[in-house]
């Protein structure tokens, strides 16, 4: 299957993330291995790759907690070891799980840390609001649960006002409906406050949701860098008609160049463009065949996801 990372061209001024030649070395082994990551303005931009991948080492990084081995990171054009506090405080983050004092209240907690990095009062009010924690915001928190306690934790990654937030498997342990509250709070972060979203996840099928770019790091190395619309439309396998007569049917199939074999009572056929397939049950028909359906059979995003992380490094 011929998965690449897409070297599409884009303005320096539009990417809030690049990074270029990345390499995190422990012990000699490459926990990051030469990683060209690169998030546009405006973006939700899905970090997928299975647990132990290099996701939270590479957003560790980013966040300048530890140095890289090797290579440069830019946030907002801007050389993070150069400019980091200017670049820290236009960003917001949640790693891992939020940290919190658990007798205390939301309202609490969050001034705190209100009075650590500054900005108004207000900002409190606001950034509750944001994440739907309003009603509950002078309970304490130990009283909350995982899916409340991760929104306080982005509540306070929103607190500084950021352009830009990164967020490392925050839908992590979460009940259906406490991830389906994080999956939308996350969708409305570029079109209702202009911030820039990077979310990393093992979960193919959760980002597929919410991103608009995805990146997939297998082993610390880029595996595949594009749309998800592309990903997506790597994932035919074929088509499935149901029809009269199969027997004949595969014949006239066969007779136009398509490649295929009968299964049972239904016609299982190769890949091919929209335009073969139309000539096809047009054929079909004028030989007075009934067609009864046509499928596309597609693999899911998460047998792609599988395919690609589990098979080496895709040229």
């Amino acid at each position: 299957m011929g998965f690449k990372v897409n070297p599409e061209v884009m303005s320096v001024s539009e990417l809030v993330i690049q990074t270029k030649g990345l390499y995190k070395t422990y012990r000699n082994r490459a926990a990051v291995d030469n990683l060209n990551l690169e998030i546009v303005k405006g973006d939700i931009y899905g970090f997928l790759g299975p647990n132990g991948a290099g996701k939270t080492t590479t957003i560790r990084m980013l966040l300048g907690l530890i140095k890289p081995t090797k290579g440069s990171i830019h946030l907002f054009g801007k050389d993070l070891t150069k400019e980091k506090m200017n670049i820290l405080r236009r960003t917001g983050s949640l790693v891992e799980y939020p940290s919190y004092y658990g007798h205390l209240t939301a309202v609490e907690n969050l001034e705190t840390l209100r009075r650590i990095i500054g900005g108004p009062k207000s900002r409190i009010a606001e950034v509750l609001d944001i994440v739907g924690l309003t009603k509950e915001a002078k309970r304490p928190v130990k009283g909350y649960s995982l899916g409340m306690k991760q929104r306080l934790g982005i509540a306070a990654a929103l607190l500084g006002n950021p352009e830009l937030l990164i967020l490392d498997e925050p839908t992590n342990g979460l009940d259906p409906s406490g991830i389906q509250e994080i999956r939308e709070l996350i969708k409305n972060m570029p079109k209702q406050h202009g911030i820039t979203v990077l979310v990393s996840s093992h979960l193919l099928s959760e980002v597929e949701q919410m991103a608009g770019r995805v990146g997939i790091i297998r082993e610390g190395q880029m595996v595949f860098q594009d749309t998800i619309q592309n990903l997506v439309s790597q994932s035919s396998s074929g088509f499935r008609l149901s029809v009269s007569e199969p027997e004949l049917a595969m014949g006239l199939a066969f007779d136009m160049g398509c490649d295929g074999k009968l299964q049972g009572q239904m016609l299982e056929l190769e890949p091919m463009q929209d335009a073969k397939v139309a000539m096809l049950v047009k054929r079909l028909v004028e030989n007075q065949h009934a067609v009864y359906r046509v499928e596309e059979k597609r693999k899911s995003l998460e047998d792609i996801f599988m395919e690609i992380v589990g098979k080496g490094s895709v040229q």
